[in-house]
């Protein structure tokens, strides 16, 4: 739930191969016209923001209008932002759920299923982040169901201009997303492709993780990140002399989330073993300072594994929808901690109600997530879950049904797992179920087009 679900570290994270962006401006000029514009432009509540033509491809900003509550309509009206990629009319259409928000300025990229599908690629910003958040946002509106029902709206308007199979996917929060939306809209896409999805189902039994971090990597790294979690709490008060450093330089503030210094602190310190896995490998194990290394040593490997900027007004204020769903309905991570007893001073910190604003802090109903746990195991269709081996969050999993549903690991992958890091025999077998999902031949071949970059589907760790 914490910066552990933020992305890093990019080239380790990627779903896909890194690509080149490619846009010609003489493609663009001479890119032959159709009357895509004219149909998106009569879709009723689609707005076309902008458009650009990299070779091969046609790509839209958009916004959808959508209700603040798809239960009483006359409530008022949102602009959700999305994008569009488009390669043909007749091409299967990727649904990408990222779970947070679309980039400030965003342009064309493809995620793993778009570039295995060779199709169109629709990307949604969910509700309540950026700009896609109502003018007086009620915040009992932002719930799983009713992102489920933006997203169907979305898909509905679009069907009336594409002919292809549909395929949902995201990663982490993206993944639970894409899961949601299949929970109560079966019918909207033919298959979801969910990667690295935690399934918090009984948010007070998290055995899991403390078992997951009692057998990772191996004895002698996690003794070492055991031992920096100790040391630098031991340190606290000159530790915590370092972070107010930090923060006045950087202008870093505590007051309207966690309160003190000191709170952001032991959060960072709890969050650094969780961090590492998530965002490294056991090859980065070598890195881990010893006892013996200094404050500031010790605070600069914390920093870069972590980010202590990230447990601060400033870093969290993007986030707080996520923590917002997570205290309501999600769910988030538990853990033990029993290394650190007797050093830790704050009851109830590691969790959403610990960091939000007082404002915003609520009960938990542990229904939703009961329902979608069962719903995937017992009746879902066309899901394929992948996880990594190493990824604290894939620890607690989706358990999918037997009806043409499949669960994949990659062997020794974190946060950033995906199909082309799957062993060579699961590799082949996901990728064949998603192109039979979608009914692309492997020997389809379309006309050339520009090399995008691809979709990490993860958000950064840099505050926003």
């Amino acid at each position: 739930m914490r910066s552990r679900f933020l992305a890093a570290l990019a080239a380790s994270m990627a779903v896909a191969t890194a690509l080149t962006l490619c846009t010609s401006p003489a493609a663009a000029r001479t890119a032959p016209q159709d009357d895509l514009l004219d149909r998106l432009k009569a879709v009723p509540g689609l707005t076309v923001v902008s458009e650009t033509q990299p070779t091969g491809y046609r790509f839209f900003n958009l916004t959808y209008t959508q209700p603040v509550d798809h239960r009483r309509p006359g409530k008022g009206t949102f602009q959700q932002r999305l994008t569009l990629l488009h390669r043909s009319a007749d091409s299967p259409v990727v649904l990408f759920t990222g779970g947070y928000g679309l980039p400030v300025n965003p342009g064309p990229s493809r995620t793993e299923p778009t570039q295995l599908l060779d199709g169109n690629q629709v990307s949604v910003e969910h509700r309540f982040f950026r700009s896609s958040r109502p003018s007086s946002a009620d915040w009992d509106d932002l719930t799983i169901w009713q992102e489920a029902t933006d997203e169907h709206r979305i898909v509905r308007a679009l069907k009336t201009i594409y002919s292809g199979r549909w395929i949902q996917t995201g990663a982490s929060k993206g993944g639970m997303t894409s899961v949601y939306h299949r929970r109560f809209y079966p019918g909207d896409v033919d298959g979801v492709v969910a990667y690295v999805a935690p399934n918090d189902r009984v948010n007070p039994l998290d055995r899991e993780y403390d078992t997951f971090f009692a057998r990772v990597g191996d004895a002698a790294c996690r003794t070492a990140l055991e031992n920096v979690q100790r040391e630098a709490l031991k340190r606290r008060d000159r530790m915590v002399a370092l972070l107010e450093q930090d923060a006045a330089r950087n202008g870093y503030t505590f007051t309207r989330t966690l309160g003190t210094a000191d709170r952001s602190f032991e959060l960072t310190i709890l969050d650094t073993a969780w961090a590492f896995w998530q965002y490294l490998s056991a090859a980065d194990c070598a890195s881990v300072p010893p006892a013996t290394a200094t404050d500031a040593e010790l605070y600069a490997w914390i920093d870069n594994v972590t980010f202590f900027g990230f447990y601060t007004d400033q870093g969290l204020d993007y986030y707080l929808p996520y923590y917002y769903q997570a205290g309501t309905q999600l769910g988030w991570a538990s853990l033990s901690f029993r290394h650190l007893r007797g050093l830790t001073r704050y009851r109830g910190l590691y969790e959403p109600n610990g960091l939000l604003p007082a404002e915003l802090r609520s009960r938990h109903d542990p229904r939703p997530m009961l329902d979608v746990d069962h719903w995937v195991r017992t009746r879902s269709e066309r899901m394929l879950f992948v996880y990594g081996e190493n990824d604290p969050w894939s620890a607690e999993r989706f358990t999918p049904s037997r009806r043409d549903s499949f669960l994949y690991v990659a062997p020794g992958s974190n946060h950033g797992a995906s199909i082309s890091r799957l062993a060579e025999a699961d590799r082949a077998a996901a990728t064949d179920t998603l192109r039979r999902w979608a009914e692309v031949s492997p020997a389809r071949r379309m006309p050339e087009a520009a090399e995008l970059p691809h979709d990490d589907m993860l958000p950064g760790r840099r505050p926003r």
